[in-house]
């Protein structure tokens, strides 16, 4: 369970973008305990029978781990739903690894996000991603929803949207707000297909976000939820390894993705803001995903938390357990994930660079 600041993933994407069939997979082999904020219309959203049958808790647990915001946009209903519900799950942070919440894809993530700073919570979370699911084969065929028809329905139904946002402006927040965006049914893409939408993507969102292909909602958990762990040693995960038949055509050689995690830890002089600005600046090089670990820095009483998603770099002070590895004066800890190899030598060639100046 959470001794600290509670991670808070937000998953977007429009309707049928795969963002449900991503949550039962984290839910279910995520081994975290994970509470659930769902903003949908009417039953096409996360529903308690559906969270069920992923095993997630058992049935007298479903009303407190998961929260169904029907009400709208919820973007346009921040104070009425959503901050009401982030303080009575926060509550009971003490018994929860973290907190997604799933977006209605008509829902603008920059409010929520700036909602995770209201006063009294900013404190007890940190963002642990924006996550956007994207339809990667209908995209390649010229549209960023599969099913324009109930989107616009949606639309104009909902009495509560404050917001009336045409479809590609409110994909390109979506992009733009992205640490992290997936390609669903990149399985029905070929090679070139896929090379086609990763260009859309990054042509109308942020070129600075990864992108990784996905299907059937199979991705390693750790990529999307953090690593809840300490990793002493270098793996490699790979996102397809289980449920997905080899024996397939080499054009969805796309389909395949290495994770690979690398860990380092060493004493060493820290400066913060220098530890900053060069872990931000080695994220595109080396495609990094994840980071998370600490660094003790000389005259402070506690370690620096760091967290990072993509660029998204979160730090705070907070002691560490009393299991931890603490260097005599100062030095780092860290994990990261990435889809290059060479994050930890680089790293370490950087700490020594800037303390040898």
């Amino acid at each position: 369970m959470s001794e600290g600041r509670l991670p808070v993933t937000v998953v977007t994407g429009f309707l049928g973008s795969g963002k449900t069939t991503l949550l039962r997979h984290l839910l279910s082999e995520g081994n975290q305990r994970l509470a659930v904020v769902v903003n949908e219309f009417g039953t096409v959203g996360l529903d308690g029978d559906l969270l069920k049958n992923c095993g997630l808790c058992s049935d007298d647990e479903v009303d407190e781990r998961i929260v169904e915001l029907n009400n709208g946009c919820l973007c346009c209903t921040v104070q009425e739903d959503f901050l009401p519900a982030m303080e009575a799950l926060l509550l009971r942070s003490n018994q929860l690894d973290g907190i997604i919440i799933e977006t209605s894809g008509l829902a603008l993530p920059k409010p929520l996000l700036q909602a995770l700073n209201w006063p009294a919570i900013r404190s007890k979370v940190f963002i642990n991603g924006v996550v956007t699911l994207v339809d990667g084969y209908a995209l390649s065929n010229g549209s960023p929803v599969g099913d324009l028809k109930s989107i616009k329905e949606q639309m104009t139904n909902d009495n509560n949207i404050d917001h009336i946002t045409p479809i590609d402006e409110l994909f390109r927040d979506q992009l733009i707000s992205a640490d992290l965006v997936l390609v669903s049914r990149s399985d029905l893409l070929t090679a070139k297909d896929f090379s086609l939408v990763k260009e859309e993507v990054k042509k109308r969102g942020n070129s600075n976000a990864n992108l990784l292909p996905i299907s059937n909602g199979i991705i390693e958990p750790s990529v999307i939820l953090g690593l809840c762990k300490e990793e002493n040693n270098i793996y490699r995960l790979d996102q397809n390894d289980h449920d997905h038949d080899h024996d397939h055509d080499h054009d969805h050689d796309h389909d395949h993705v290495d994770v690979i995690s690398e860990h380092l830890r060493v004493e060493t002089p820290i400066d913060q803001d220098v530890l900053r600005e060069m872990l931000v600046s080695l994220v595109p090089k080396y495609q990094i995903l994840r980071i998370k670990g600490r660094c003790w820095i000389k005259g402070k009483a506690l370690p620096l938390q760091i967290q990072m998603v993509g660029p998204r770099f979160n730090s705070w002070f907070e002691a560490a357990n009393e299991n931890a590895w603490q260097p005599r004066q100062s030095g780092i800890d860290i994990v990261f994930l990435s889809l290059r190899e060479g994050v930890k030598e680089a790293v370490e060639n950087s700490l020594c660079l800037s303390t040898s100046k």
